[in-house]
């Protein structure tokens, strides 16, 4: 038996709202599949199953508020499913089996026996699913039954139960911006307490002229439509990711008392909000990826940020955070981590610095880059290196292209 539970998304998430079940007992459910929608301080988020198997049992109803790590629904694994109970029927709960079959049936006057075997059918519900609806308080009349013989099974009282709470869930759910807001702000401040509590930070930044990356980007986009091209955002994530594999140091988690450095590089991207407050989802294995692919997961991401449609995965795969605050026309930034990360990087605007080139100076585009690392897993000699390789990596564009 497998148990679902609620996954953390995120140090500053430790309950959740279900919105809706997307599965129902009996189904079968791959790696990956969304299961529910789960409501937290910052979005309502699609959650996937981290196993394959079969929904045995929904054991949180729509509109519960749950704590992170608590049981929400039992599966059969793969190996169990021959032995699984059929769909809707709870293993402790099989359909009775009379003593006598013989004599489960009184013998019934030729003319009326049709009639009365329809009411029977129509009025059969499996033990399981009579004792689930008592303890929702939910009257059977009028649940379509789908099993053998039109039975009224566990996955329909389920069903409908899930149907009649869904408006109220939202409702519960739904509430004033104000509010919202108001409980955004004190989850992300308590994270961000955690990390300058637990987190011994130190900090680095580098200039990084822009002028061939800007260059190759204005060459780069002439040749496509405006809704192919790429935004100077899209190339700092890509040599972030690039840079990253020579200092893996940077780029995973601290957990347990130990860092555990992940291979790919799963960019959280730190997205301001309309509401106000904001979100870091991940970018998964940006190094792998062509440009013009970072650019439109990118775009995917912050649009669906903003309209709170976003995957466990995003929320909880994040292994190092980039913030550009270059668009709010700030030079520089200098983030705090977001735990388990034990690393933040941060951009400022592009602005034009006096520059000296070939002994003559010059006005260069530049951009401040910055370094927040945890002095538990590296120090100031390894990160001036990475803010360093980051700026060289910047000097030879195209080779991010691909």
């Amino acid at each position: 038996m497998i148990e679902f539970k609620l996954p953390s998304l995120g140090s500053d998430m430790d309950r959740g709202t279900l919105v809706r079940w997307c599965v129902q007992p009996g189904q079968t459910v791959k790696k990956g599949d969304i299961v529910a929608v789960v409501d937290t301080s910052k979005a309502a988020v699609d959650v996937e199953i981290w196993v394959d198997g079969t929904v045995q049992r929904l054991l949180t109803s729509v509109g519960e508020t749950v704590a992170v790590g608590t049981t929400m629904a039992l599966l059969h694994g793969p190996g169990e499913v021959a032995a699984a109970a059929p769909a809707g029927i709870s293993p402790r709960e099989p359909l009775p089996v009379p003593a006598h079959p013989a004599a489960a049936v009184p013998p019934t006057p030729i003319g009326a026996a049709f009639a009365p075997l329809a009411a029977a059918t129509r009025a059969r519900v499996t033990p399981a699913a009579r004792r689930r609806a008592a303890e929702l308080q939910l009257s059977l009349d009028g649940i379509h039954g789908s099993g053998p013989d039109g039975a009224v099974t566990l996955g329909d009282v389920e069903r409908s139960a899930a149907q009649a709470a869904e408006p109220a869930a939202r409702a519960a759910v739904g509430d004033s911006a104000a509010s919202r807001a108001a409980e955004m702000r004190k989850a992300i401040a308590a994270a961000m307490a955690r990390s300058k509590r637990e987190i011994p930070h130190y900090y680095l930044a580098e200039p990084v002229a822009l002028r061939a990356a800007l260059d190759w980007l204005r060459a780069f986009n002439a040749a496509r439509p405006i809704t192919e091209r790429v935004l100077p955002a899209a190339l700092l994530l890509k040599a972030v990711a690039r840079t990253l594999p020579s200092l893996p140091e940077l780029n995973g988690h601290f957990v347990d008392g130990q860092f555990r450095p992940v291979p790919q590089a799963h960019v959280g991207v730190a997205i301001s909000l309309r509401a106000g407050g904001l979100v870091a989802p991940a970018l998964h294995d940006v190094g792998a990826k062509p440009l013009r692919q970072v650019m439109r997961e990118l775009a995917d991401l912050v649009q669906r940020a903003r309209a709170g449609s976003l995957r466990s995965s995003e929320m909880s795969d994040p292994t190092i955070t980039v913030t550009n605050l270059g668009e709010q026309a700030v030079e520089s930034v200098f983030g705090v981590i977001y735990p388990p990360q034990v690393a933040l990087i941060g951009f400022g605007r592009i602005v034009e610095r006096p520059w000296v080139v070939d002994g003559a100076v010059t006005a260069m585009p530049s951009v401040s880059a910055s370094l927040a690392a945890d002095h538990r897993v590296s120090d100031g000699h390894r990160g001036a290196i990475f803010l360093a390789r980051l700026r060289d990596v910047l000097q030879q564009p195209q080779q991010l292209e691909d």
